[in-house]
């Protein structure tokens, strides 16, 4: 497993914006990788929600006031930071919801506002694609892409070479962990039994993504989610609730790096590599070779 930032064990080039505590650096990379595959939160979201009953969706202005087609579904003014990874291709990667059969050779954007990586997680929210169900729809394109290829060996030879991005899991804390009377019901986990929950669960669906013919991952940490708006009111600005939360997605955080080390060493014909720095799905890498 690779670390941003670190001295990097094969030779990457990268896409990422980094906050570099005093400025914001972009660095864009020329990628060769056939396809993009993306499973995610908000995040990544770029119009899966549009279409659900939930409050979570962004097919509305301000929402998009910088983006050339307007308000999409991007919880964001104007690009997402996995837009930025896939500008090397004629269009944007397109959501699931709306693909059109013959685009998904060059991948699909499955993520979905208030996902989590358990199916629950965001049910306080109202509908929406959960990891399992990401993985699934996942599974539909890979069969739609071996009918176009008409070849089912040649796609697993395709499939190796591209890029899946995840980055997953803020609401698993946000809106499950932390909402307990949202849920109807309070949780009695401590946070050192839940982030092992949630890693058993998400290790099943990394394995589950790499039976589907995924080799080359980028895996983001969760951020310091106790700094979020919903959870900044949730605690009334007490600091000790806020650093509680925080400290809850840190033990899930190393967690998932013992896991990545152990399905790298595992899954041989794997890569992995995870930011290093606090913000989400903010690196997503072009990797040169073939594994």
């Amino acid at each position: 497993m690779t670390f941003l930032g670190n001295q990097f064990q094969y030779k990457i080039w990268f896409i990422f914006l980094v906050l570099n505590r005093s400025k914001t650096v972009l660095v864009i990379g020329d990628h060769k990788f056939p396809c993009y595959f993306i499973f995610g939160d908000s995040l990544v979201d770029v119009g899966n929600n549009n279409e659900l009953n939930t409050g979570a969706k962004a097919n509305y202005l301000p929402y998009g006031i910088d983006f050339p087609q307007g308000p999409t579904g991007r919880f964001c003014n104007g690009l997402l930071a996995v837009d930025y990874v896939g500008l090397g291709f004629k269009e944007f990667i397109p959501p699931y919801a709306t693909v059109k059969e013959e685009d998904v050779l060059t991948g699909v954007n499955y993520g979905s506002a208030g996902s989590g990586i358990l199916e629950e997680s965001g049910d306080n929210l109202g509908e929406h694609f959960g990891f399992d169900k990401q993985i699934l729809h996942h599974k539909n394109v890979v069969s739609k892409i071996e009918t176009l290829h008409g070849n089912k060996t040649y796609t697993q030879y395709y499939l190796k070479k591209c890029l899946y991005t995840i980055n997953i899991g803020s609401n698993d804390y946000i809106n499950n962990y932390f909402a307990p009377k949202v849920l109807d019901k309070p949780h009695d986990l401590t946070p050192e039994q839940f982030a092992t929950a949630l890693i058993s669960k998400f290790s099943q669906n990394i394995i589950l993504l790499y039976e589907l013919g995924a080799r080359k991952f980028t895996i983001a940490e969760i951020p310091q989610v106790g700094f979020s708006l919903a959870e900044i009111r949730l605690c009334a600005n007490n600091i000790s609730c806020v650093t509680e939360i925080n400290y809850a997605s840190s033990i899930f955080n190393a967690k998932q790096r013992t896991l990545l080390d152990e399905l790298d060493n595992n899954l041989t014909e794997a890569k992995f590599v995870v930011p290093d720095f606090n913000i989400p799905t903010s690196a997503l890498l072009q990797f040169n070779g073939d594994y």
